[in-house]
């Protein structure tokens, strides 16, 4: 009964900061406006309703399925690896990324200038950044079918996540100040970006990756007590890793194809369903990280905007939100 109140508490909270999210920004719109804007009514003012149609409330939407991706992904991780300090970009997904995105922008120096417009636009950058997450990730599942050790299969995953940063780096050594520049605001995370199609893709993608967890379950559950004790129940421990890896990358490349790389929510968010639920079965876990990655994120995108006109990066925010909790609940408590 507990774990349901906490569920519908969650909720609550869920439907309460989504709707405070699209009343805060630099217009103030207020609280009843926003809902009955979000009812289909009319309003005091015109520009009210196009504000909150056509950038808030997508970027709310977008604000909860990347908490979604990340926190369910995160959970993957630290399951796999049996290591609290895992997290969604543990095996270098997000630095691929940002490889492809970097080749593009700061690669493209030497291409005509009248096509750069087409090749720096918002789905070229989507597309390279998945097939560089892609790219990392077939190398991945390679190393994971030749070794029988998550650790080691951790340890390729930083190391080549490693390389496409150092690779990162020298082309931003190089970069002219503009392509410099760009690159950084992608890197630093956005939320409102979004086309309406790109926004449907992303949904899209999150269900698939939320319905493969949720066929796992029960393999989560018995990875989490050693590769041998699943083996002894006749657990494929090389498939379900595979299958784990792949979903988990999913999850988190889509995220960072979308918004960009952003931190400390996959590696937070899933310690604080464990501390709220007393849980460790999957099947509780991954609901609580659902409804905390969703609040999160929401309010994350919240404190992004107190700076009035001045909009703050969103990797900024969820890294100075998540790096207490995380300091904290490595101190205080053990998970596994």
């Amino acid at each position: 009964m507990k774990q349901q109140l906490w569920w519908f508490i969650l909720c609550i909270l869920v439907a309460l900061l989504f709707v405070c999210n699209i009343s805060f920004g630099a217009v103030k719109i207020p609280f009843s406006e926003v809902v009955s804007i979000l009812l289909g009514n009319d309003t005091q003012k015109a520009s009210w309703k196009y504000i909150v149609l056509e950038y808030r409330l997508p970027k709310a939407i977008v604000a909860i399925l990347t908490g979604i991706a990340l926190s369910v992904s995160g959970l993957l991780m630290q399951t796999l690896f049996r290591n609290p300090m895992a997290e969604s970009y543990v095996l270098g997904v997000s630095s691929g990324a940002s490889l492809g995105v970097a080749f593009v922008i700061m690669g493209s120096a030497g291409l005509p200038s009248f096509l750069l417009p087409y090749i720096v636009s918002g789905y070229s950058l989507v597309l390279v950044s998945i097939l560089g997450s892609m790219a990392l990730l077939l190398v991945i599942l390679m190393v994971s079918n030749k070794v029988n050790n998550s650790v080691i299969v951790l340890i390729v995953g930083l190391m080549f996540g490693s390389f496409a940063n150092a690779v990162v780096g020298i082309l931003s050594y190089f970069s002219e100040a503009e392509q410099l520049k760009m690159f950084t605001l992608w890197a630093s995370g956005s939320l409102g970006n979004l086309t309406t199609n790109m926004i449907v893709i992303y949904t899209i993608v999150i269900l698939i990756g939320l319905l493969l967890v949720l066929i796992s379950i029960k393999k989560l559950d018995v990875l989490l007590l050693g590769d041998s004790y699943a083996n002894s129940l006749g657990v494929n421990v090389k498939q379900s890793r595979n299958v784990i890896i792949v979903i988990a990358s999913l999850l988190a490349g889509s995220a960072t194809a979308f918004v960009g790389p952003i931190a400390f929510i996959g590696l937070a968010v899933p310690h604080m369903a464990r501390l709220l639920f007393r849980k460790s079965t999957h099947s509780t876990l991954v609901i609580g990280c659902v409804l905390l990655g969703s609040a999160v994120m929401l309010l994350c995108d919240m404190l992004t905007q107190v700076g009035g006109e001045i909009v703050f990066p969103i990797n900024a925010i969820t890294a100075i939100f998540g790096a207490p909790i995380v300091v904290f609940l490595t101190f205080r408590y053990r998970f596994f």
